[in-house]
């Protein structure tokens, strides 16, 4: 399998931690009887705000990683697997663990710039990737 097979492999799996960490926070809720299990409103802030950062960390790794994995399969199809290609999706998933992290951690705004800037290295790496496909598909 290519790195950048191997990065969306590890995006999903972000993903999949971060949900499981809220549905974790959400049982320990439950079953220390602070909350009934049908009350976590979809949509709607609800729990403490640590809680709430985790639980919109994840929406949002959520969001992106359908875009990110039609980047890489498109590059994976025309042939992208090694050099810059590679280095870039490498960059997006560091970058998304980071944004995650942060978000979780702080809602400073010291946090929300580097959450903000760790979010641009993604976008900035993701077009980097898209650049490289339609230019090479031109030739």
């Amino acid at each position: 399998m290519t790195t950048p097979l191997w990065c969306l492999l590890g995006f999903a799996s972000w993903s999949m931690v971060l949900v499981i960490a809220v549905g974790a926070a959400r049982v320990a809720r439950v079953l220390a009887g602070k909350q009934s299990a049908n009350s976590f409103p979809s949509g709607q802030q609800h729990g403490g705000d640590r809680y709430w950062r985790l639980n919109r960390a994840h929406m949002n790794a959520v969001e992106n990683l359908p875009i990110f994995g039609a980047i890489v399969v498109t590059g994976h199809l025309a042939g992208f697997a090694r050099g810059a290609f590679a280095t870039a999706a490498i960059v997006v998933v560091c970058a998304r663990v980071a944004q995650s992290l942060i978000h979780i951690a702080s809602n400073t705004n010291t946090a929300v710039n580097l959450r903000f800037t760790a979010y641009c290295a993604q976008l900035g790496a993701c077009a980097y990737m898209i650049v490289t496909i339609v230019t090479s598909s031109r030739a």
